[in-house]
């Protein structure tokens, strides 16, 4: 077992401090949206209180972006949650738009505008929309394989709900939520970081399920501002220590040089980590690198020096139901990387129940 991923990693990674916070009128009437934007300015951000509902002033270059957060209110078709499979029954939006400046971001053909972050001031009307919900959906209310899961809820498959939690508090509002919620019914989201700690000592009632996304050591280069893999490990043994049933997604599957050796020893990493937790429940979910001709445009003007490789030529294109074309690795490579990747996690993690692979 390699010692050194039990051990607290030296160095924190630093809260990400937005410069400028812009909040509407309506956003500012709701005691979410204010108490947002005095986190922010506690962290010396500006604090612009717009005269409309309207955004103005949105920053044109991409650096500004990345440093600007809006605090809005959702509307009704923003609050409305929408199908995810195949990693849950139902979605919705606590944020939109991540602090991390990942190369490979999939957000990048996701989101229109300036990638800037827009946290939701109305929480209760986001949650209220929830419970109508119970007992319905495709992959686990009516899935025999994943029924013991009840009904799923992803948060924020738009965002980093934990690398801007210190802000908005909407994560732990939302798991006090499910918490204190009696019925069949998990929520679920996903995060590259680690600020841990104040989500600990919730009373969560194993109704929430931490996802921790992780990548083999040699994809770190393409995850500018998100903490290193050793703290996430970290952030995730301590959640699982707190009794949160824990998620792996091994994501995006990069065809490294040396990639069966990477993610084998990732997966071992995985399992040290976990060394003694009492009951994980752990899950694990197969991520393979993709794109479309729009997020590759979009992805290249944020980081043309990136070495990540987008090449069509390399790759096989594949229509989505929905008609759109994205670029995948060729069939005998996914072969390969499905046949690799499930018989390491069968060897970490004998425990572990792998939900899909794509």
């Amino acid at each position: 077992m390699p010692s050194d991923v039990l051990e607290a990693p030296a160095r924190a990674h630093p809260l990400w401090k937005p410069k400028r916070l812009l909040i509407t009128p309506s956003a500012f009437g709701w005691p979410q949206g204010e108490a947002m934007a005095e986190r922010a300015a506690a962290l010396g951000a500006e604090v612009v209180r717009l005269k409309a509902d309207r955004l103005s002033g949105l920053p044109d270059t991409y650096r500004d972006a990345k440093t600007t957060m809006a605090v809005v209110v959702a509307s009704p078709s923003r609050r409305k949650p929408q199908p995810i499979p195949p990693s849950a029954d139902w979605r919705f939006d606590l944020a939109e738009g991540c602090p991390a400046h990942c190369s490979y971001c999939y957000l990048a053909g996701s989101l229109a505008g300036p990638p800037i972050i827009r946290a939701y001031a109305n929480l209760p009307e986001i949650l209220a929309a929830l419970p109508p919900l119970l007992g319905q959906g495709a992959v686990t209310s009516r899935n025999a394989a994943r029924a013991a899961e009840g009904t799923t809820y992803e948060a924020s498959c738009y965002t980093d709900p934990l690398g801007i939690e210190h802000i908005t508090g909407s994560l732990a509002e939302t798991i006090r939520f499910f918490g204190s919620w009696k019925a069949e019914t998990q929520l679920r989201f996903t995060t590259k970081y680690d600020g841990i700690g104040p989500l600990l000592d919730l009373p969560h009632g194993r109704r929430t399920r931490i996802r921790f996304s992780v990548n083999a050591r040699g994809a770190e280069r393409f995850e500018g501002g998100a903490p290193r893999v050793r703290n996430r490990l970290h952030a995730m043994r301590r959640a699982a220590m707190a009794g949160y049933r824990i998620g792996l997604t091994v994501a995006p599957i990069l065809n490294l040089p040396d990639w069966r050796e990477a993610y084998d020893a990732l997966l071992a990493d995985c399992a040290a980590a976990l060394d003694g937790a009492p009951d994980p429940d752990l899950t694990v979910e197969l991520i393979t690198h993709r794109f479309t001709e729009g997020s590759r445009e979009v992805l290249q003007g944020w980081y043309p020096g990136s070495e990540l490789e987008m090449d069509p030529e390399q790759r096989t294109r594949k229509l989505t139901k929905f008609g759109s074309a994205k670029y995948v690795f060729p069939k005998a490579l996914m072969a390969d990387l499905r046949r690799e990747l499930e018989a390491s996690v069968a060897r970490h993690l004998p425990g572990a129940r792998v939900l899909y692979f794509t």
